[in-house]
């Protein structure tokens, strides 16, 4: 095998935990590739508008990171791909199956000028901006993405030829097919990061029925320094809203939709859209519809009273139903948890505060060993407390999300764990 398909560690994502991760092995002289399926490194991260409870702005910390990791002449990244399988062979030697597929463009080519978009006819709604906007079929993901480099969704296009026409580089490529090959690395590490609960199980809330009812990561985006408005405004209408509601704990602490867990995240980053939304709406009243407050971090509950401070409201209540009235606003039926009684209250907007759940794929990746996962599907942690980044694979390490819900700062410390534990293990076996 070719010493370009040979690397010391593989790390499966490119989100914030897995680039960290990534990073500390190259400092340390090892040979990474990361294999990420968007077509971006950054993760979640990257979308988000800023950071709790400091308020950082989220891609001014991201960009100069992911920046750092692309450059890197040790770190090797396929974006836009997979992992298929990896099968360990022996204590250093793991064999891993990965496709590439083809954005259609010649990444080397592509100077991010975006004519593409600008002729392309065809307009779908815009996966990066959860679908608040529509997108080209030929696109760059968003301004920051890393690498800047256009794509054709190939599934909506109509190969009318109008992106060939108007690239000025060449660079449209419409017979780019997948890739598939095998590489050796001597260890690995997942950061697979978490999928985002899908409110469509939870009927009763009206999401995509009401369609001012959205989820906390579309509101991220209406907030975002790269949003796809100048302002807040509700989907249903174009309207500025005047009422805002959250729904915490939507597809989390639930066993009847199958997460009974904390996510650990929702409680603050509510309370942060909050905070943003009392600076961009000044005049709108924000109203927070809690189970209880999960205020556990550093700098959290003094985060949860400045919010109280400012003027958001917090009603401890379990919303039972969220009806659309007239002129597009939402009736939320409630039980008081303190008073014990059933309230209705009306809102002109909605957010439902969604939970994390794991990224069911990461075991079946590994198919001759098996990569234990805990009751709640997460990567298993055999040793929690002394070692949490070990998995029930030897030589096999888990950073970030992929454990388990946490915040940023958790899962770079994380990070650091698992990188720090594939370099001992490739000290310990390697030659």
């Amino acid at each position: 095998m070719s010493d370009k398909m040979a690397f010391d560690a593989l790390v499966i994502g490119g989100g914030i935990a897995g680039g960290e991760s990534a990073l500390n092995l190259a400092n340390n002289g090892y040979k990474v590739l990361i294999v990420e399926k968007e077509l971006s490194i950054g993760g979640k991260m990257i979308l988000l508008s800023k950071v709790f409870p400091t308020l950082d702005c989220a891609a001014c910390i991201t960009t100069p990171k992911i920046s750092e990791i692309a450059r890197h002449p040790l770190i090797t990244i396929y974006n836009g791909s997979e992992v298929l399988h990896v099968n360990k062979i022996a204590e250093n030697n793991f064999k891993a199956k990965i496709r590439k597929n083809p954005r259609y463009v010649i990444q080397e080519d592509c100077t991010g000028c975006q004519l593409c978009e600008q002729a392309c006819p065809v307009n779908v709604p815009d996966q990066y901006q959860f679908n608040l906007v529509g997108r080209k079929a030929a696109f760059i993901p968003f301004n920051i993405a890393s690498p800047r480099v256009a794509a054709i969704d190939i599934e909506n296009c109509t190969l009318c030829g109008a992106c060939e026409r108007a690239c000025p580089t060449k660079c449209i490529d419409f017979s780019q097919v997948p890739e598939e090959f095998e590489i050796s690395i001597k260890t690995v590490i997942i950061a697979t990061g978490f999928d985002l609960f899908d409110p469509l199980k939870i009927p009763r809330y009206s999401y995509e029925k009401s369609y001012n009812v959205i989820t906390s990561m579309q509101m991220e985006r209406l907030l975002a320094p790269t949003r796809p408005f100048h302002t807040i405004l509700r989907p249903g209408d174009g309207k500025m809203p005047d009422k805002i509601a959250y729904v915490l704990c939507t597809g989390s602490r639930d066993t009847s939709v199958g997460n009974p867990i904390c996510s650990q995240i929702c409680c603050m980053y509510s309370i942060k859209q909050a905070q943003l939304l009392m600076g961009a709406l000044p005049m709108a009243d924000i109203t927070i519809y809690y189970i209880n407050i999960r205020s556990f971090g550093k700098g959290f509950e003094e985060f949860y009273e400045q919010a109280k401070g400012m003027g958001v409201t917090f009603v401890k209540g379990k919303i039972g139903k969220i009806t659309e009235i007239e002129k597009g606003n939402l009736q939320l039926r409630y039980e008081d948890i303190n008073e014990g009684v059933v309230k209705e209250a009306e809102h002109d907007m909605v957010v439902l505060s969604v939970g994390v759940l794991p990224n069911q794929g990461v075991s079946k990746m590994f198919t001759e060993q098996e990569l234990k996962t805990d009751p709640y599907n997460f990567v298993y942690q055999p040793d929690l407390l002394i070692s949490p980044s070990k998995t029930s694979i030897d030589g096999v390490f888990v950073s970030g999300t992929a454990s388990g819900p946490m915040d940023i700062p958790d899962s770079i410390l994380s990070a650091g764990a698992a990188s720090t534990e594939a370099i001992s293990y490739l000290n310990s076996v390697c030659p």
